[in-house]
């Protein structure tokens, strides 16, 4: 897609959403329903109780590469609705896309034997811990300290910039199934079943990269911002 593009309230969702597939998993995380008909973006997110412009900051971050929100943009969107988002992409990755891609790599690894069933488990599970460790931190200590800020009460043993340091890569273990599904399966197993758990894999990751510059280059900033009263 082209860098320059800029996404409005004033374009058809439908319009919109037609620009990038990764905008359909966007509207559904933020609680919209599909079914909108010809209706604009702004139209969309008022029926919805959406803020348009925290929707389309975040589907701007995923559909346009390297984009850098307006510092005017910054200032008008509210943190709670990028808390909400993320909140609601902690429980879709964890409840629905992983048990999706358990079923498609369960399915990959039918014709082989158990100790390829055995192996592909684990890489799943150890990267399912690890990706709930991470939410859970966020959730425990990270959200409930903006909650804090929001209202004036936080505290001096935590800061915005102490999760920036400690803010861990939920990226190499999944790096590491996909690269064993790729290259390693053996040829018993059918090249659609591969393509489907690879597809699944793809999604995440790519999916993944955009959550993480949502909470660095948004959440962040927007918490710092209002530490410093600004």
């Amino acid at each position: 897609m082209n860098d320059n593009f800029q996404f409005s309230g004033q374009q058809k969702m439908s319009a919109l959403l037609s620009k990038d597939f990764s905008l359909l998993g966007v509207l559904t995380r933020m609680g919209l329903p599909f079914g909108f008909g010809d209706a604009s973006v702004e139209e969309v997110c008022r029926k919805g109780g959406v803020d348009t412009k925290a929707f389309l900051l975040i589907c701007s971050i995923y559909a346009l590469d390297g984009y850098v929100p307006p510092r005017e943009l910054m200032q008008e969107v509210d943190v709670r609705d990028i808390v909400k988002y993320l909140h609601r992409s902690h429980r879709w990755y964890l409840d629905e896309f992983l048990e999706e891609l358990a079923d498609a790599l369960k399915e990959m690894t039918a014709p082989c034997s158990e100790k390829y069933h055995l192996i592909i488990r684990k890489f799943l599970n150890d990267y399912r811990e690890e990706l709930a460790k991470h939410f859970a931190y966020e959730e425990e200590t990270v959200f409930p300290y903006v909650d804090q800020v929001l209202a004036g009460k936080e505290g001096k043993d935590f800061t915005i910039l102490q999760y920036e340091k400690n803010h861990s890569n939920i990226q190499e273990k999944l790096e590491d199934l996909k690269s064993l599904v790729l290259k390693y399966m053996p040829d018993i197993c059918e090249s659609r079943a591969i393509y489907r758990a690879l597809t699944y894999i793809y999604a995440l990751e790519y999916d993944l990269a955009r959550h993480t510059v949502i909470e660095d280059d948004i959440l962040i900033p927007l918490v710092s911002r209002l530490e410093h009263h600004e």
